[in-house]
């Protein structure tokens, strides 16, 4: 079994390389991901929140960098910037809750500006 920090390792090692299928691997059809906008609820729905992340990040000169990141038992905590050609994200947060080596469920809030 996957510890929380394993699990959290391989989410932002994926993320970074934008990789959808790694990515999804890390949640099952009951995960949710809560965000201000909505709530991503399962494998169907959950792709839609990383494919605007994958459009910025994905882009030339775009840089993400881990500000914080606190691992307490099922939880996982990170604080997070970065920059694309057209955004500037200068205060993200994600909160993981990881059971079972699945994240079950994530939360995600950030101060980003347009360029």
């Amino acid at each position: 079994m996957k510890t929380t920090q394993e699990v959290l390792d391989r989410h932002l090692a994926l993320f970074g390389e934008g990789d959808m299928d790694g990515i999804l691997a890390d949640y099952d059809d009951s995960s949710i991901i809560i965000t201000p906008e909505r709530t991503y609820r399962g494998l169907d729905e959950i792709p839609w929140f990383f494919e605007g992340l994958f459009a910025d990040f994905g882009q030339e000169g775009a840089v993400a960098n881990i500000d914080l990141q606190k691992v307490e038992g099922d939880i996982a905590y990170i604080t997070w910037s970065g920059e694309t050609p057209d955004k500037v994200y200068e205060f993200c947060t994600d909160t993981f809750v990881v059971q079972d080596g699945v994240i079950t469920t994530q939360t995600y809030g950030g101060k980003i500006e347009s360029k």
